[in-house]
């Protein structure tokens, strides 16, 4: 307890307090060397808990009429000029039963909260071990989430506390093995009170857990020891995930990558991509040129023969003109046979540009790369012209370069022959990122010169419509569901 809690409680005249209909009180336990022989007690006790009730409003509404008629009662104190103090463990406004008297009384009379040590707090000192460190996120969650919430959660934050556990355990502990972070996980019951216990999640039986109880997921920063990075043990098994940042930024990452950037011992990647994602302490880094993909996916197999856990990075969606295929084909050589790869999906280019110009892949359309560096431009020319005459919708990947000028024309002329020149064409450039910059042409006017390496073009079909709104200020573009008969 605070020592303003026991100053409060001393000069009170009447104590409140939450209990269950067996009237133990574990906020009046912590507090009662501090309660005197003439304080006035008011234990607010739950009609209900955990089971069920033949309330015409369920159990929400009996919850609610007991809150209604505890605030009443705590009213009738203060109008007769009584101070109450209601005491709450850990603190008041932290998943707290008294925040329901708060804010049903705190707009009609003078309020004063007291802040308190959290179950949180309590946990990681009693663990030992920090939460969270330097530039680490902290993420609280409440037990009773679905499990494939909880695991997405799990799965993409650094330090993680998981509340209410008791019946829920089983869930948690399956969204932590889902998550891979189960063999992290520490568990404390009781913070600070008689009773309690504390070690590996992995290790507790399901059967012995009780509500007050906490999952930690704690600092993943490794211990200050003066050296370099420490090799994984000899006997783990190290693995390859391939996944995708987006187009630009953290807000196109899905938790899951999130969560294997975050667990991984080595990032490998092209090294404009690697430098988009978030430092961390102990993670080494190998970044390189955009043109040794190769080369690149041997040595992430390579660093994960030798037990590390390495993420290798691509833009957009690893399986889309991307990484993937690189690691993939290199992993079919039988010296990597046994080393695990997984591939992770992101969000890609195609899908970025098209949602920033509404819905322009509403209906089949076909994706193609318009870089000869891998194969001919003769393949591409009949591919396009196969695509459009399918009079597909078209997302065009890898337009344009320094060294690749005349491709983006050459294409353009090749559609007019199949497509009206009033066509739409979308060019998105840099989608997500801070030189965004999204526009819509005829395919009669597509301008080569306005198309680089950043660009993705999205040409529409016959049947693509592009209209404007909201005065001329907002042009949309999509692509009806319905195809006409004959």
């Amino acid at each position: 307890m605070t020592v303003r809690a026991v100053e409060v409680i001393a000069s009170a005249d009447v104590i409140a307090y939450h209990s269950a209909r067996h009237g133990r009180s574990i906020a009046r336990s912590i507090a009662a060397k501090h309660l005197r022989d003439d304080h006035i007690e008011e234990p607010l006790v739950y009609p209900v808990t955990t089971e069920t009730t033949d309330h015409p409003g369920g159990y929400r509404g009996a919850l609610d009429e007991f809150y209604e008629e505890a605030a009443a009662r705590l009213a009738a104190h203060l109008d007769a000029g009584r101070t109450v103090a209601v005491l709450a463990e850990g603190d008041p406004l932290f998943y707290g039963s008294y925040q329901h008297m708060h804010k049903r009384l705190a707009h009609r009379y003078p309020t004063e909260v007291i802040p308190g040590v959290t179950s949180v707090s309590a946990a990681a000192a009693r663990l030992g071990e920090p939460l969270v460190e330097a530039e680490e996120v902290l993420t609280i969650l409440p037990g009773t989430l679905p499990e494939e919430e909880l695991a997405a959660r799990l799965a993409a934050t650094d330090s993680a506390v998981v509340m209410k556990l008791g019946r829920t355990f089983g869930k948690v502990r399956g969204a932590l093995e889902s998550a891979g972070r189960l063999d992290e996980a520490r568990y404390v019951e009781r913070a600070t009170m008689e009773g309690e216990r504390t070690g590996r999640l992995a290790d507790v039986d399901p059967d012995s857990v009780p509500y007050f109880s906490v999952a930690v997921l704690p600092s993943r920063v490794a211990p200050l020891t003066g050296g370099p990075a420490p090799e994984p043990p000899a006997e783990r098994c190290g693995e390859v995930v391939v996944v995708g940042t987006g187009p630009a930024g953290p807000l196109w990452l899905t938790p899951e990558t999130r969560g294997a950037l975050a667990a991984a011992d080595d990032l490998v990647g092209y090294t404009t991509y690697v430098d988009r994602v978030p430092h961390r302490a102990g993670q080494r880094r190998h970044g390189s040129d955009n043109r040794v993909e190769s080369e690149r996916a041997e040595f992430a197999l390579e660093l994960a023969r030798r037990g590390r856990r390495v993420a290798v990075v691509s833009g957009g969606d690893p399986g889309v003109f991307a990484m993937a295929t690189a690691v993939l084909e290199a992993a079919s050589q039988d010296a990597y046979a046994d080393v695990p790869v997984r591939v992770l999906p992101g969000v890609t280019a195609a899908n970025a540009a098209a949602a920033r110009a509404g819905a322009p892949l509403g209906h089949d359309y076909a994706t193609i790369s318009l870089s000869d560096r891998l194969k001919p431009w003769e393949v591409i020319a009949e591919r396009l012209a196969a695509a459009a005459a399918a009079d597909l919708v078209l997302a065009l990947y890898n337009p344009g370069s320094r060294s690749r000028t005349w491709q983006v024309g050459k294409a353009r002329e090749l559609l007019l022959e199949h497509r009206a020149p009033d066509t739409p064409v979308v060019l998105g450039r840099d989608v997500g990122g801070p030189e965004e910059s999204v526009r819509i042409v005829r395919l009669g006017d597509l301008d080569p010169a306005e198309v680089d390496m950043r660009t993705l073009l999205i040409v529409g079909s016959s049947q693509t419509q592009w209209v404007r709104r909201r005065g001329g200020a907002e042009q949309i573009v999509w692509t009806p569901r319905r195809y006409p008969e004959g």
